[in-house]
């Protein structure tokens, strides 16, 4: 009989939970479908691509301002990929969705796994929106009203900056209003044992100091957890599980079962400003 490693799950059954482009036949063309989305998106807005934030090759930005002329709400999107895979390149499509509401969108690029640990991807991440508060007043944004969203591992590195002690950073203990995970990731012991851990040399001491289910904050600003409700049982238990530890210490977050969606389409939802999920960010923003 196979032996279990996680919850009920063998190592196959594990590894099955986690492995989205099996899971999802037709990946690849959804792959194809983001980076080609996200050309057209960069020919239609201007914007200021390929921005350093900070020293190494893999930290830079792109900066997509808003239309108006008043200072605008920033929002900050991160990529998924298993944090060892994709670019930002990839997800230029997302301004699409929030900048006919008035914000600001950008779009984080970090240095993958293995070339960074997961430690040092957590603080340019940081580091990154450091910038940001530094810098929106140069792009139209207001520094008093930036927002976070990521899909996949970007969910998990959202719920890491919502659980970061920002005053210890010398920014605002509230800097990022609020946040959203998009089929995110927080509890990273079942990915230390399945087949991702081949990459990403997770032990289990880092695997528990970089899961935000076991780091909720004393205070924060709403997080929403969006999650497909065709992803796996896994999946699903991520989102739920972070919002009952989160609602647990009084704080504010709500998982959403996104019906229809799985780990690839709901993503999609920014493409469009009229779509649920741009909605729900847009209303979180304020600005509907």
């Amino acid at each position: 009989m196979p032996q279990v490693v996680f919850r009920d799950y063998d190592r196959a059954a594990l590894d099955r939970e986690y492995d989205n482009r099996a899971k999802v036949k037709d990946a690849p063309e959804w792959l194809e479908r983001y980076a080609r989305e996200s050309a057209k998106a960069r020919a239609e807005i201007s914007g200021r691509l390929d921005v350093a934030y900070g020293p190494s090759p893999g930290e830079t930005l792109d900066v997509f301002p808003a239309p108006g002329s008043a200072p605008a709400p920033v929002h900050v999107f991160i990529h998924g990929g298993y944090w060892h895979r994709l670019d930002k390149a990839d997800f230029s499509f997302v301004a699409r969705g929030l900048l006919p509401a008035g914000a600001a969108v950008v779009v984080i690029n970090y240095a993958l796994i293995p070339t960074v640990k997961m430690a040092e991807l957590v603080s340019q991440c940081r580091a990154s929106i450091a910038w940001v508060h530094r810098h929106a007043a140069s792009f139209g944004g207001d520094p008093r009203r930036i927002f976070v969203s990521g899909h996949s591992a970007g969910g998990h590195l959202v719920a890491m900056l919502m659980s970061t002690d920002w005053g210890s950073e010398g920014l605002p203990a509230d800097v990022i209003k609020a946040g959203c995970g998009i089929s995110g990731l927080y509890d990273l012991e079942p990915i230390r044992l399945c087949y991702l851990n081949d990459v990403l040399a997770l032990t289990s001491e880092t695997a528990r100091l970089h899961s935000p289910i076991h780091h909720p904050p004393s205070h924060a600003g709403p997080l929403l957890l969006p999650v497909g409700a065709l992803e796996g049982p896994e999946y699903l238990r991520q989102s739920h599980a972070l919002a009952r530890v989160w609602s647990s210490r009084g704080l504010r977050c709500e998982a959403v079962e996104m019906a229809g969606h799985h780990h690839f389409s709901i993503i999609a939802e920014l493409e469009e400003p009229a779509s649920d999920l741009s909605r729900r960010l847009v209303r979180q923003m304020g600005l509907a």
